[in-house]
């Protein structure tokens, strides 16, 4: 099994689709990867030589930031906006859709499940 940037690749797949469990790489630079390490695309992931995975190991190390680097710049990002106090960091510090998308309805995946609010009680008839 290969073992790129601490991620097990997939030993069935192709290697460009393989590559594309690394948090970062995406299909395009997957083979972007693969022409770089002048690896064939569609080769299957144990069909890799040693001398295949180094050279596509060397291309990701040296060209792209990739699985804990690139979480941890997103998480920075994402707070240094809420440090400065900008729009966006406020819709990040109260948990809404950043991007200008509705709220009336929708946005369940930001706001999480619906919050019941109870109704008001009545109050027993007097006689």
């Amino acid at each position: 099994m290969a073992r790129i940037a601490g991620v097990d690749l997939p030993r069935e797949k192709a290697i460009k689709i393989s590559l594309t469990y690394i948090y970062g790489l995406g299909r395009p630079s997957a083979e972007a990867i693969c022409e770089a390490a002048q690896v064939n695309p569609d080769t299957k992931t144990f069909d890799l030589d040693d001398g295949e995975t180094t050279r596509l190991r060397d291309v990701i190390e040296n060209r792209y930031q990739v699985e804990g680097d690139l979480r941890r710049e997103v998480q920075q990002n994402v707070k240094m906006l809420m440090d400065i106090g900008c729009y966006r960091g406020l819709r990040h510090r109260r948990g809404l859709p950043v991007r200008g998308q509705r709220t009336h309805t929708n946005a369940r995946t930001r706001k999480g499940p619906r919050k019941t609010v109870a109704g008001k009680k009545k109050a027993p008839a007097k006689k």
